[in-house]
């Protein structure tokens, strides 16, 4: 006997370009050429983009390979899930099943890919959107409906509360650059303004954000951006705290602040959710996760609550026992570094890209000095260090942008090809081009479908599904993809990459870290990474370069050394301690004050690998 199924047909209408093709996709409908009923159509009311009907839709997906943009998905999952339907954007569009569930108390965690509709559900569960319950035509459900639909869930007292208005929220949005475009000011009169509880000058100060406080919104920085929305959402006097990717833009040490305060707005009474792709983080601040699987832009399903520990593992072995379900084909393991000989002094490598001398970089009142160093053919540099301390100084003085007052950059091949990602990439600064013209200026062979580049970089990157876009269009994960691929698909002997992992999700950046070594090694050139991400320093990095000092004063770059003895130099001056998990191998930060965390510290081991 059959199972039923629920046919779930999404079109992307961003990629969708009717007018730039046949309508393949009517044409190859067997349904439409039957004569017996229509399951696609042109909806002339709608620029003549098509529209898929569900109910006399066969789910031969004879459109999806037909569709010259890639632009349809078919999707065929569990009837039973319809009664879990949650939400739905319009006819064809994005559908969310199930919810996470907020504990009075605790810190819940959101965990997973871009697209699969974290914001959607912080964004029900913030008031802000009012569930439909997967209906799209017809009259919305009202509350009795939806907390009918939740009865014998912990949702369905929520909800009940939430449409009384006897809970309150306060939501840290995502996109933080968007701040500056909307609110004018000084910080200081902004978080007044927001604070309900006359906190906010002690939470500046414990954030470290008390230094701008008389400066003008327009002129702060993403750090400072995000955590001036940390403090004013924390100002609030809510019941309900939702707080949407809050370590971006954000170093190690700047982390561990938000996380500290975070966690302690899990209180009787109230309820915290947080989504985070900083693994470290989200492991250290949330007492349950929720993880969320399906086809990002297509559908979204929420699993069933999971232990911080339990849930991450899970995700990053890929399968969902509970729901029988597989994320990705193979899972996803760290390496100890006693395994690939970390422990000892590098040897110098096949051959030695290039070297540099004590160096001094004098900028506009600060300084940046560097003790002496060298990068060797195949090998990983990751660098580490605060915001404002020189990270990006250091490597636009390696990349030949800056030149040292003192010391200087020497390079052992004749011809030195540097490839430099920057920190941020601005849409406006970017040329008036599509992708696959971006792409192609920076190697033709980019773009040839079948080749090594193609395959490795734009297929893995997922660029293939929007060559024809404009640059300037992209989101600003699109663009670190694209900013990425560009920059890895030149041919160089040394590759400078500032914080790639800014803006992606975990899967995303497992995978760009993946990329980044099979290029090294493939090309026997060296890479040099800067990133925040605890996880993502570990997973990449064959030496660690820590970089100290004051930030906007003064900074201090070490020699490279061995991922053990780099990242218990950077845990020390951070003051935590970090041990690897069991299971998987992946770095995991210990609660302070806890058994693990005296021990470490008494041993003076802030790593344990």
């Amino acid at each position: 006997m059959t199972a039923l199924k629920l046919r779930l047909a999404v079109i992307d209408y961003d990629v969708c370009k009717p007018r730039k093709c046949s309508y393949e996709c009517i044409s190859v409908c067997p349904v439409n050429k039957s004569g017996r009923g229509v399951a696609i159509d042109a909806d002339m009311a709608a620029r003549g983009k098509p529209v898929i009907y569900e109910d006399a839709c066969i789910g031969c997906a004879l459109c999806v390979k037909a569709c010259p943009f890639d632009a349809i998905y078919i999707v065929n999952l569990p009837q039973e899930l319809e009664e879990e339907a949650v939400h739905r954007y319009g006819v064809n569009g994005f559908k969310l099943f199930r919810l996470p569930i907020p504990r009075e108390g605790q810190v819940v965690g959101l965990l997973g890919r871009n697209g699969t509709g974290k914001t959607t559900a912080i964004r029900i569960l913030s008031g802000e959107v009012k569930p439909n319950l997967g209906r799209v035509e017809g009259p919305e459900p009202g509350w009795d409906e939806i907390i009918r639909r939740f009865r014998g869930s912990e949702l369905q007292t929520y909800f009940k509360q939430l449409s009384e208005g006897k809970l309150r929220t306060a939501h840290k949005i995502q996109y933080v650059e968007l701040v500056p475009r909307r609110l004018k000011g000084r910080v200081r009169d902004l978080l007044a303004r927001a604070d309900e509880k006359g906190v906010y000058l002690d939470l500046a100060s414990e954030i470290g954000l008390d230094k701008v406080l008389d400066r003008d919104v327009r002129h702060l920085s993403g750090g400072e951006l995000q955590k001036m929305l940390i403090v004013a959402t924390l100002s609030k006097d809510a019941n309900v705290y939702i707080f949407d990717e809050p370590s971006s833009y954000l170093d190690i040490r700047e982390r561990m602040r938000v996380s500290k305060i975070i966690s302690r707005a899990a209180r009787p009474g109230t309820y915290v959710v947080v989504v985070e792709h900083d693994l470290s983080v989200l492991d250290y601040l949330s007492d349950n996760i929720h993880l969320l699987y399906g086809e990002p832009g297509a559908y979204g399903i929420v699993s069933k609550p999971y232990s911080s520990r339990e849930g991450i593992n899970i995700f990053l072995e890929g399968y969902l026992p509970a729901e029988n379900i597989r994320l990705r084909k193979e899972p996803i393991k760290f390496r100890k570094p006693a395994e690939v000989g970390l422990d000892a002094k590098p040897s110098g490598g096949p051959r030695r890209i290039v070297g540099w001398t004590s160096l001094k970089v004098e900028l506009q009142g600060f300084t940046l000095e560097a003790e002496e160093g060298e990068l060797s053919g195949g090998e990983i540099v990751g660098v580490a260090g605060p915001n404002g301390i020189g990270k990006t100084t250091f490597v636009k003085t390696l990349a030949g942008v800056l030149k040292p007052s003192e010391g200087a950059v020497y390079p052992y091949v004749e011809g030195l090809r540097v490839s430099y990602k920057p920190q941020y990439i601005s849409p406006e600064a970017l040329p008036d081009a599509t992708v696959f013209e971006v792409l192609k200026a920076a190697n033709p062979a980019a773009v040839v479908p079948g080749s090594w580049l193609y395959l490795e970089l734009v297929k893995k990157l997922r660029l293939d599904r929007m060559m024809d876009r404009k640059a300037r269009t992209l989101s600003g994960g699109e663009l670190q993809r694209l900013a990425i691929a560009v920059s890895l698909s030149r041919e160089a002997d040394i590759y400078l990459l500032d914080e790639p992992s800014a803006y992606l999700d975990v899967e995303e950046r497992v995978n760009v870290a993946r990329i980044i070594r099979r290029v090294i090694e493939t090309r026997e050139a060296a890479a040099l990474v800067v990133e925040h991400d605890l996880m993502i320093l570990d997973y990449v990095s064959d030496r660690i370069s820590l970089v100290s000092g004051e930030p906007g004063v003064y900074g201090r770059v070490n020699t490279p050394r061995p991922v053990k003895a780099g990242m218990n130099l950077l845990l020390q001056e951070l003051g935590v301690t970090v041990r690897k998990d069991d299971q998987t191998g992946r770095p995991r930060i210990n609660k302070e004050g806890s058994y693990l965390d005296r021990m470490q510290r008494a041993r003076k081991l802030f790593y344990a690998a």
